[in-house]
This record gives C-alpha cells, sequence and structure tokens, in this order.
C-alpha cells in the first residue's frame, strides 16, 4: 500500500507533482529511490534543481467577471523573455487565470491549492518547470469582490508586463452603465500603470518610509548649508512633494498633470451626479 507520508516524502526530495510521485511509487512497488530514479530518467524531479534560479520574466494577466463585480491579477514568472513569448506558456497561465476566475480563492495559499490539472496549481506549476527547463513561479495573487455599489476594471500593459486591479465605488447603480463613468475607470487603470502610486493615501504610506525621507531631506539641507531653524518648514513642504508624487489620490492626473486623481474624481461625480471614490487598487510591475 502506498501511503501519504511516503508519497509526501518523495515529494519533498524531488519536488515533483503529488500524482507522478504516486504514480512511481505504484510502479515501483513503494521503492522510494527506485522512483526518485524513475522519477529523474522522466524529467519530472528537474523542478527543485531550478528552483532556486531567478524567475524576473513572464505574464501579469487578470480575469472579471461579466457584472465587474469580481476580478483577479496574478503574475506567473519564468527566466527568459524567450519562455514567456512562448504560446505554450502563455496558454498554461491562461489555464491558470480561467481555474481561478471560476473559483473562490481570496488569497495566494488558496489560489496555489486551487484544483487545475490533475492536482493544483502548485503542482501544475512545478510539472511545467520540468516540460520548459526553466524555474517558473506563481509568484502574485490578488482577488476583489467589489462591495455594493462598486465595479472591479482591470488593465494590462506592455503585452503583460504591468497589471491593474480597481475597485470604484459608486451610489446610483445607473452609473456603472454610463460611458463617461467607464472612460474614467479606463483612464484611472491606465494613471495607475503610468504612474505607480505607493498607496491611496497618505495613510497608505508606510510611516517608516516617510521617516527616512525625512531623514534624507534633513541631511541634504544641513549638507547645504541651510541653518537649522528653518530646516523643518522646509522638510514640511518636501515631505508635501512626495505624498504628491506617491499617493494617488494627490497625483498629477496623468492625462492632466494640472489636475488632481481626487479633483477629478470630484469634477467627475458632480458630472454624473453621483459619489464616486476608488475604494483600492493593486499594481503589479514584472518581476518587482
Amino acid at each position: 500500500m502506498i501511503t501519504a507520508s511516503i508519497v509526501k516524502e518523495l515529494r519533498d526530495k524531488t519536488n515533483a507533482p503529488m500524482m507522478d510521485c504516486k504514480r512511481v511509487l505504484t510502479e515501483t512497488n513503494g521503492d522510494l529511490d527506485a522512483s526518485i530514479k524513475l522519477l529523474r530518467e522522466r524529467g519530472i524531479a528537474k523542478a527543485g534543481a531550478k528552483a532556486d534560479r531567478e524567475a524576473n520574466e513572464g505574464i501579469i494577466t487578470a480575469r472579471l467577471d461579466q457584472a465587474a463585480k469580481s476580478g483577479i491579477l496574478l503574475e506567473v514568472n519564468c527566466e527568459t523573455d524567450f519562455v514567456s513569448k512562448n504560446e505554450s506558456f502563455k496558454t498554461f497561465v491562461a489555464g491558470i487565470a480561467d481555474a481561478l476566475a471560476s473559483s473562490s480563492a481570496t488569497d495566494h495559499e488558496a489560489a496555489l491549492a486551487t484544483p487545475h490539472g490533475e492536482s493544483n496549481i502548485a503542482d501544475s506549476v512545478k510539472a511545467k518547470v520540468a516540460e520548459v527547463g526553466e524555474n517558473l513561479q506563481f509568484r502574485k495573487y490578488v482577488r476583489y469582490d467589489a462591495a455594493s455599489g462598486g465595479v472591479i476594471a482591470s488593465y494590462i500593459h506592455l503585452g503583460g508586463k504591468v497589471g491593474v486591479l480597481l475597485e470604484v465605488g459608486t451610489t446610483k447603480p445607473e452609473t456603472a452603465t454610463s460611458e463617461t463613468f467607464r472612460d474614467l475607470v479606463k483612464d484611472l487603470t491606465l494613471h495607475i500603470a503610468a504612474s505607480a502610486p505607493k498607496g491611496l493615501s497618505r495613510d497608505d504610506i508606510d510611516p517608516e518610509i516617510v521617516e527616512a525621507e525625512k531623514a534624507i531631506f534633513r541631511t541634504r539641507l544641513l549638507d547645504s548649508g541651510k541653518p537649522e531653524n528653518i530646516l523643518e518648514n522646509i522638510i514640511k513642504g518636501q515631505i508635501g512633494k512626495f505624498f504628491a508624487e506617491s499617493c494617488f489620490l494627490e497625483q498629477g492626473f496623468v492625462k492632466d498633470p494640472d489636475v488632481t486623481v481626487s479633483q477629478l474624481l470630484e469634477q467627475k461625480s458632480k458630472e454624473l451626479g453621483d459619489t464616486l471614490t476608488v475604494t483600492r487598487f493593486v499594481r503589479f510591475g514584472l518581476g518587482e
């Protein structure tokens, strides 16, 4: 009898998919060494040797449901641009995205355990390593389910090098069907892709990062000979600029830098007779 413990041991030693471990253990009547040899002969145990190699190429992709009430964004990495452009790899990533879009996985751990092929996504990625001969990683996964009145949008830039997932809140059901609203949401995803904000508002910026920026500004000012009694006012202004560059709502809109994103939302809210709010967003940059 092939026990779960020996399957796990073989899997830990070879990094091979669970179903392949079960299969070879059955063929070898539970002989662990013979099973390892068989997996190596078949190329399935190659994944372990490649697991430490950097994988910074790949594909970022997204899926939305038809009502734009739920969406996912994910990143699957490989080592070379050659593999990322291969149709087999593209189909593989699309299959993972479709499986996750049909699932209820809310985080990366649950996504890895989502059924796919003969086992789950984690095992499918390991099996694909042996096929393509490169280290592959299912690196990131995010799922958004919209709150009442919310709309989920996505944008993929540069053929999968950058991806954005965004939730925008409304108070009127008819707003979501408006062409003005749809154009705005599209523009907001384009802005996030291009401007790479670090957070939605000042509350989302790590205080340690802010303090580090202040320390840098203070050192620069002292080195330039500025008197200490005026440093704090200057630093305050510099931090204001830092927030304006880093916070989504304070950034100048990419299509009209003289208007902040917050001001744009106010303008469109008046135009639509609604109150529009950006609830959350995430931006993936390939290999980041």
